[in-house]
């Protein structure tokens, strides 16, 4: 007896495929999933929609196969089936060169059938896209194309395109655009703030960061744990570790409890800056309030204890966290063998990888240990 074919059902083996694919299987297996989808297509009673199609063209992706996703985008657009921002999301991401993209965002912004959902428009839903996968500079031009079409931008709008131009350092235009959203009359919101005290803290500038943080509580947009950390993490980038520690006591004294990512920056700032001590501490007051340290809490910590010389203690801590429940990932062992390596302890070093394949973890970038031969 044959499954009756639903879109249930072709989630299931099709997502199985996806977390399935490696280096040895990864060109049969996009045919596989093919085949399986035009056999799905071709059953009574069942339609391929959206999801079904972003699924293959995900499969596809993962094994590098981008003609034939734009071959099945061209095939939704055919049969008239939405395209969603995940759909662009996949495209875009497998689209390497620079004029493919910009051909494709041109495609989906006149698209007739692109669903984008809680959007405001077919701009914003790109350009929330691009923030994501870090295309500073497509998400200018996407801006330019936007203004000169007649959109007006809208708060959202604002908040990604500031963000482009800080990340691209362009801070003139960062604070111009700051200026054009307030003679628009658009009230920033929580990721505005967010965005201008980071900007803020890695300019080194305690003071206008206080005072925009009393600005929000006075407009009634109260400061969470969220721009504290950003806060926080853009002055120990800048090396402001008293204006850091002043912060985090600001936090606490309104009410504001510190977060395991808050505690990490906290740590990994004065780790950075050679102050293990200070980094111990606030490891151990992130116990004591009942915050679970992550694999970048225990990151941050092995690196300032091998800074510290303490090799002994940091293979230790690597051990702990794996009792703890919280696996490392490859940057811990990686990080800890580079180090133990610098030091000449190169038995140490051979020790942590074994401690990794004995568990089996990444067994496939063993490779990038030099001079590694596993027993």
């Amino acid at each position: 007896m044959r499954p009756k074919v639903s879109v249930k059902l072709m989630r299931e083996v099709l997502f199985r495929i996806i977390v399935s694919v490696d280096s040895v299987n990864r060109e049969r297996y996009p045919k596989l999933a093919y085949r399986f989808f035009v056999w799905a297509g071709q059953q009574e009673g069942y339609r391929h929609n959206t999801s079904t199609y972003n699924l293959v063209m995900k499969v596809f992706a993962q094994c590098g196969e981008v003609k034939a996703m734009w071959r099945l985008f061209e095939e939704m657009a055919e049969k008239g089936l939405p395209v969603s921002a995940r759909t662009f999301h996949l495209l875009i991401c497998a689209s390497g060169q620079v004029g493919l993209r910009r051909r494709l965002v041109e495609r989906f912004i006149k698209s007739s059938t692109f669903r984008y959902r809680s959007f405001r428009n077919a701009f914003n839903a790109i350009l929330h896209t691009l923030l994501t996968i870090e295309q500073y500079s497509l998400i200018e031009w996407v801006h330019q194309k936007m203004i000169f079409e007649g959109h007006s931008p809208d708060v959202l709008t604002y908040n990604i395109v500031m963000r482009a131009k800080y990340m691209l350092g362009k801070l003139d235009q960062f604070h111009r655009l700051l200026d054009e959203m307030g003679k628009n009359e658009l009230m920033p919101d929580l990721h505005t703030y967010n965005l201008l005290l980071h900007a803020l803290g890695k300019g080194d500038k305690p003071l206008a960061a206080l005072n925009l943080l009393n600005y929000m509580s006075d407009v009634g947009c109260v400061p969470n744990v969220l721009h504290f950390t950003n806060l926080i993490d853009g002055l120990g980038r800048a090396g402001n570790l008293e204006a850091c520690n002043y912060f985090f006591d600001e936090m606490l004294k309104k009410g504001c409890e510190p977060d395991v990512v808050c505690y990490t920056v906290m740590i990994a700032s004065y780790v950075a800056a050679g102050e293990f001590e200070e980094a111990q501490r606030y490891f151990d007051d992130m116990l004591v309030r009942g915050q679970l340290p992550n694999v970048y809490t225990y990151n941050s910590m092995i690196r300032g204890l091998c800074t510290a010389g303490e090799f002994d203690k940091a293979f230790s801590m690597l051990k702990e966290m794996e009792s703890h429940g919280c696996t490392p990932n490859f940057s811990v062992y990686s990080s800890l063998v580079s180090r133990l390596r610098n030091a000449g302890k190169d038995s140490q070093a051979n020790n942590v990888i074994q401690c990794m394949t004995d568990k089996g973890h990444y067994l496939h970038l063993l490779s990038r240990f030099e001079g590694y031969e596993r027993c």
